[in-house]
């Protein structure tokens, strides 16, 4: 049987723990991904910081295992083992040889389980965090997407860094990282997954024996989300000014979400785009220039973002807010098909590989409660229309805007 013909299966043990896989024939490799629904949006205003503190310091050692043994282990088998935290989840995967995916998934289980977290070692990687933020307030092209994301959800963890501000860092110790693991790391809120030479029984037998004592009740949902709108700016010394101008989105479920992400595409999401065009081929007004739709469970963010000379910013600017309304009224049949067949191909070129494949397993059971099948999803594309495209870009720029800019003269801007 190929790849191609090959069928997820999905347990859930009795405490909700989900267990996917996706056998991939022909592979010599595995691809695994613990998935958990909490996030930086889960954070109280003096946690924030928190769940990528979690991330960091689950990596620097168990009662078993150093933080040293836990890079060695992994690497002596060839593969490799990383984790990020998002706003709506945190995710911790790896990528090995098919016959060393055991070995990765007790490394998981023992970071998760079992981590020593130290105060040692939390001096430490506050230290490495701090450089982080450090390092986030020198790149103003990651930091005028804070900015934006803190005007659109102004007072809410959602509009928060996930990195955390040094202030609130410095209130973190590890009893806070143990109430943490213990209230959302749960059985109904975890996903293991995995892809490629992948043995489904097994790896459910594994998963009962680490993961089948975990509490079975859910933790509490973070507060529905709430847009603001406004604007914020931060002049800085450079040679650019960056923007971005953002509104509110479809969330997940909406039957807009598939209509919004066409729309998104067809208004900056590649060198075709309308956005790209006006304000890179044809004026010359912007080096960097996209536009994206990022969704959440209940809410959205459609972003444009680009960088300009201090001088030509308020131009592009107004040039932005035409384009957009100009697609929203005029999106061409052309535009979407080229649109959907970008969305096409970055879906099912993902999911040609292990790790595309497990991460696709783990967000699906985790934001939808089902394995959404790729078929699904394409027919989803193919459904949008110029009406519904277009329909999806008025709803959202109908929204008040959040305008957030980073750079010299950043001050003159207004939304």
């Amino acid at each position: 049987m190929s790849a191609a013909q090959s069928q997820p299966k999905v347990t859930r043990l009795a405490n909700g723990f989900t267990v996917a896989t996706f056998a991939m024939p022909g592979l010599e490799t595995a691809a695994v991904s613990l998935d958990a629904d909490v996030g930086a949006r889960h954070e109280s205003t003096h946690e924030n910081g928190l769940a990528h503190l979690f991330e960091h310091m689950v990596f620097k050692g168990t009662a078993r295992r150093s933080a040293r043994a836990i890079a060695e282990e992994i690497e002596d088998v060839g593969g490799s083992l990383n984790a990020w935290t998002s706003r709506d989840s945190t995710s911790f995967h790896a990528r090995v040889l098919g016959e060393s995916l055991p070995l990765a998934v007790d490394l998981i289980a023992d970071m998760l389980l079992d981590p020593r977290f130290d105060d040692e070692d939390l001096e430490k990687e506050r230290e490495v965090v701090l450089s982080e933020i450090g390092e986030a307030l020198d790149t103003p092209d990651d930091l005028v997407f804070d900015h934006c994301q803190a005007v659109a959800f102004p007072g809410q963890s959602l509009g928060r860094a996930i990195l955390g501000t040094p202030e609130s860092l410095a209130a973190l110790d590890r009893a806070a990282l143990v109430r943490w693991r213990d209230t959302h790391y749960r059985g109904p809120a975890m996903v293991l997954s995995a892809a490629g030479q992948v043995d489904h029984e097994a790896l459910v037998a594994q998963a009962e024996a680490l993961f089948g004592t975990l509490p079975a009740d859910r933790s509490p949902a973070p507060p529905r989300a709430s847009w603001g709108g406004g604007t914020r700016t931060d002049s800085q010394r450079g040679e650019q000014l960056h923007l971005v101008l953002g509104f509110e989105g479809a969330d997940l479920h909406s039957p807009a979400y598939y209509a919004a992400q066409c729309f998104a595409m067809a208004l900056g999401g590649g060198m075709s785009s309308r956005l790209f065009q006006e304000l890179r081929e044809e004026r010359g007004l912007a080096y960097s220039v996209s536009a994206a739709h990022t969704p959440h469970a209940d809410t959205g963010l459609l972003s444009l973002y680009f960088a300009a000379r201090p001088r030509d910013a308020a131009g592009a600017l107004d040039l932005a807010r035409h384009v957009a309304r100009q697609t929203s009224e005029a999106l061409e049949q052309a535009e979407l098909d080229r649109a959907r067949a970008q969305m096409k191909a970055g879906l099912l070129m993902g999911l040609e590989s292990a790790y595309g494949r497990a991460e696709w397993l783990g967000r699906s059971l985790l934001f939808h409660g089902r394995v959404v099948p790729a078929a699904e999803m394409v027919g989803s594309l193919n459904a949008v229309t110029v009406e519904t495209a277009r329909a999806a870009g008025a709803t959202m720029l109908a929204t008040a805007p959040a305008l957030a800019a980073v750079g010299p003269k950043a001050d003159r801007l207004a939304a």
